[in-house]
């Protein structure tokens, strides 16, 4: 898509015009990221997305609840397993463009060893997970799920707490592809090893802690 755009303006007579002006729109949005970068604070839950700050209001409980369960079970198997990095909400990853603070992500080993404690902006993860609300849900299928495949996330999973149903996307060349959409059954990653989950452990407490009880047996 990227390429097909790039050739289309190559043919215009304009072109030099239109590559200044990209310079000038690009060169005022490096100077707002950077405020943005200077100003937000750990108390935030803010994002910069294609030039402007978005700041969050609080969650509903469904959507917290979601987020925590797949965090506890990710972080089980990263304890455990002695495997990677899992990170929730407040950890940003800059982007080329933007910086996001997704709702969970996990980096690999490769990716987690050069990853400080004191990190306050880390590089594309290679698990994330969204879990929609109603302010975020275009940005989750839009901006963020090109954003994600343009910079090598592996494996994303949007997680819609009202309807209970997980969509795990797989990245395949530079775009995500489908591979299962899933309100029950099992769901393992494809990017992290190991990693086997019942679709109801995100959204039902029980099946959450049977699931735990089982990772830490493993």
């Amino acid at each position: 898509m990227m390429r097909a755009i790039v050739a289309e303006l190559s043919k215009s007579p304009d072109l030099p015009g239109i590559g200044s002006e990209i310079a000038a729109v690009l060169a005022e949005e490096a100077r707002r990221r950077e405020e943005f970068r200077n100003t937000v604070t750990e108390n935030d839950k803010a994002e910069f997305i294609n030039g402007e700050a978005v700041y969050h209001s609080p969650a509903r409980r469904r959507h917290n609840d979601a987020t925590l369960s797949l965090a506890a079970l990710l972080k089980y198997y990263c304890n455990f397993s002695g495997r990677g990095l899992v990170q929730v909400e407040k950890a940003m990853i800059g982007l080329a463009r933007n910086d996001y603070e997704p709702d969970v992500c996990y980096f690999l080993e490769e990716k987690a060893q050069h990853i400080d404690a004191d990190e306050m902006i880390c590089p594309a993860p290679d698990f994330i997970a969204e879990v929609l609300s109603p302010s975020t849900a275009k940005n989750d299928r839009g901006v963020k799920f090109e954003d994600y495949a343009a910079h090598g996330v592996g494996e994303y999973w949007i997680i819609d707490p009202e309807a209970q149903v997980v969509e795990q996307y797989i990245l395949e060349g530079d775009r995500y592809a489908l591979r299962a959409k899933q309100a029950d059954g099992h769901l393992t990653s494809a990017v992290i090893p190991g990693f086997r989950i019942p679709v109801r452990a995100i959204f039902d407490d029980a099946e959450n802690a049977e699931t735990a009880k089982r990772l830490l047996t493993e």
